[in-house]
């Protein structure tokens, strides 16, 4: 054999060293990838889900104060019952204590959603203490209202 023929291609095949990524490696890697940034997304929504739930929460707090000093502005007519109201009743208007109830339930349902709202007053012996609940629908229809509740003495 000649030194020609020896160096001839087909006479002097080596197996190449694998490199690179297949197609089903770089698939595979995408899939991971994409479930974890479905993984973020989700938890996005999430995240922005518990901050409208805790604006809605802030905004009922503040309207229920809002009603409270308004009431201890005007004590004599809050301790008469002039501001006892239920949920879905319209006040009427005329008196100070009826444009406040008035304008406390149009603030509820411009604020929150299906936003509503009623002050009971309760008297136990000497004692006087209203108890003020706001009632909104975060859920859009498909869970019962969220109610917030609180109580006190003025």
């Amino acid at each position: 054999m000649s030194i020609i023929e020896s160096r001839h291609p087909a006479a002097c095949r080596v197996p190449r060293a694998i490199s690179g990524f297949t197609l089903v490696e770089a698939l595979v890697a995408l899939l991971v990838l994409s479930i974890g940034l479905l993984g973020v997304a989700a938890l996005q929504v999430t995240s922005l889900r518990a901050n409208h739930t805790s604006s809605l929460r802030s905004q009922a707090t503040l309207l229920g104060y809002d009603i409270v000093d308004r009431m201890r502005a005007n004590r004599v007519a809050a301790h008469a019952g002039a501001y006892d109201v239920a949920l879905t009743e319209t006040p009427a208007g005329g008196t100070v204590a009826g444009d406040d109830v008035r304008r406390w339930k149009e603030s509820l349902a411009a604020t929150l959603p299906s936003g509503d709202g009623s002050i009971a007053r309760v008297v136990i012996g000497s004692t006087t203490t209203f108890v003020i609940t706001i009632q909104w629908d975060e859920s859009r229809g498909v869970e019962p209202p969220v109610t917030f509740v609180m109580e006190t003495q003025i």
